[in-house]
C-alpha cells in the first residue's frame, strides 16, 4: 500500500511567530499565577484572623467624630507587625504579650509637642478604662537621654500608664515599612488578636467622651463582657 503524501502546508512564518508568543504568554500567567498564588496562600492567616476587626471597624466608623474624627478604621485586615521594646526595668517586651487584650499603643517622645500635650489624656483613658481586657500602652522613643522621659512624666503628674520606651525608636521604623508611623505621635487601636482596628497619625484627646465611646464600642464588641 502505498503511503498518501503528507497535505499540510507548512506554518508560515506568521503563524509560527504568533504560537510562540502564545506560548511565552501562557507561560508567564501561568508562572505569575503561581507567585500570587503562593503569596496569597502565605497571606491569608492572618487575613482570615483579622477579618472580624475590620467588621468590628466597620461598626465603629459612625462613632470617629468630634475629638476623634481624625481617627482611620480599618478598611481590610491587617496584623500588626511583632513590635519590641522595653519596660522600666529594661526588660525586653514584645506587644505579642498583650494577645487577647484590646490594645491602644501609642509612640511618644518628649521633643514631640503634640505628644507631650496629649500624654495626660493617654493617662486619664487607662485610669478609666485600663484593666484585663484593655490597656494603653505608650512607648517613648526618645534616642538621646534616657532618663528624660521618666524625668518628664513625674514632672507632669502622669503615672497611672506603664513605662515603656524603645531608645532605637526601630518600633518607629517597624510601623513606617507597613505605612503607620511617618509622624509623631501615632496611635493604633489594636484588637485581642493582634489586628489593627484603627489608626491616627497625629494626638487626641484620648480622655474625651468621643474618645471614651469609641474605645468603649470597640472593647465591648471585641471582647464582650471583658473590661
Amino acid at each position: 500500500m502505498t503511503a498518501r503524501p503528507d497535505r499540510r502546508k507548512p506554518l508560515s512564518g506568521r503563524r509560527r511567530f504568533t504560537i510562540v508568543i502564545a506560548a511565552v504568554v501562557i507561560g508567564a500567567a501561568a508562572g505569575l499565577a503561581g507567585v500570587y498564588g503562593i503569596a496569597t496562600f502565605k497571606r491569608n492567616p492572618a487575613m482570615a484572623e483579622c477579618r472580624p476587626a475590620v467588621d468590628l471597624a466597620r461598626r465603629l466608623a459612625p462613632l470617629a467624630r468630634g475629638e476623634v474624627a481624625a481617627v482611620a478604621v480599618a478598611t481590610e485586615p491587617r496584623a500588626v507587625p511583632p513590635l519590641t521594646f522595653r519596660d522600666g526595668a529594661g526588660a525586653e517586651r514584645s506587644l505579642a504579650e498583650w494577645r487577647g487584650r484590646s490594645v491602644l499603643f501609642n509612640l511618644w517622645a518628649t521633643w514631640c509637642v503634640p505628644c507631650r500635650k496629649e500624654m495626660p489624656a493617654l493617662d486619664e483613658l487607662q485610669a478609666l478604662l485600663g484593666g484585663p481586657g484593655f490597656e494603653v500602652v505608650a512607648v517613648n522613643i526618645d534616642t538621646r537621654d534616657p532618663d528624660k522621659p521618666k524625668a518628664w512624666l513625674k514632672e507632669a503628674g502622669i503615672d497611672r500608664l506603664g513605662y515603656f520606651a524603645d531608645p532605637s525608636a526601630k518600633v518607629f521604623q517597624d510601623l513606617k515599612a507597613v505605612g503607620r508611623a511617618f509622624g509623631m505621635p501615632t496611635t493604633l487601636l489594636i484588637d485581642p488578636k493582634g489586628c489593627e482596628v484603627a489608626y491616627l497619625a497625629g494626638p487626641a484627646e484620648w480622655a474625651s467622651e468621643d474618645a471614651l465611646s469609641l474605645v468603649r464600642a470597640a472593647l465591648d464588641q471585641a471582647a464582650p463582657g471583658v473590661r
